[in-house]
């Protein structure tokens, strides 16, 4: 039997989603790649204890109970963010990771002093990223200029991943864009109103 139009339909697109995503990953394989072969040993040391540090959202739960001793808007800021951090560790591990169930990168051409310990998770998305992403965008809306400190720290979290071999940048953007809805969802749900700009 012939195919019906809507089948002839659905395999050009097929191939080229496929075309599409083969050539998507070929590029995120060479940029990790990339960073794998440049060498920077001052900064391997920082990353690597920086990305340790990231564990768990260390970094990010240490700034919230600081926050949180300040009443007002910085005590509603950590609220917003832990809030954030919690959904978008649950989307990036519970969901993510065992959905696309990507396998971690190969270390082998990563130098050996970057290393930190190789997660049994899948590699996608970067949840380190996401929660890292997910809190800075929380906290910086209620709390508008600890956003820039608490952005470049996110993004500093996300590339020490793949710095240290464990994530494909694919990865780490994959972390940023679910940290950035989960934040979003997050503060919607709780009805947290950015700071109000002040009447002249």
């Amino acid at each position: 039997m012939p195919d019906s139009p809507e089948a002839e339909t659905i395999a050009p697109v097929r191939r080229i989603t496929a075309a599409v995503l083969g050539d998507l990953r070929a590029i995120d394989g060479a940029l990790y790649a990339a960073v794998a072969a440049t060498s920077t040993p001052t900064l391997d040391r920082v990353l690597r204890r920086l990305s340790r540090a990231a564990d768990h959202s260390k970094i990010s739960l240490t700034v919230a109970v600081a926050l949180a001793v300040v009443p007002g808007r910085p005590r509603n800021a950590a609220l917003a963010g832990a809030g954030s951090v919690a959904l978008a560790s649950a989307l990036a591990n519970l969901v993510g990771k065992r959905v696309v169930r990507r396998r971690r990168p190969d270390r082998e051409q990563v130098v050996a002093g970057r290393y930190v310990p190789m997660p049994r998770s899948a590699s996608f998305p970067s949840g380190h990223t996401a929660s890292a992403t997910a809190f800075a965008t929380a906290v910086g809306v209620v709390l508008p200029p600890a956003a820039i400190p608490l952005g470049a720290l996110a993004v500093a979290v996300g590339y020490s991943r793949v710095h240290t071999g464990v994530h494909y940048p694919g990865d780490v953007v994959a972390g940023a864009v679910l940290g950035f809805a989960a934040a979003a969802a997050s503060l919607a749900v709780a009805h947290v109103p950015p700071t109000s700009l002040p009447r002249r």
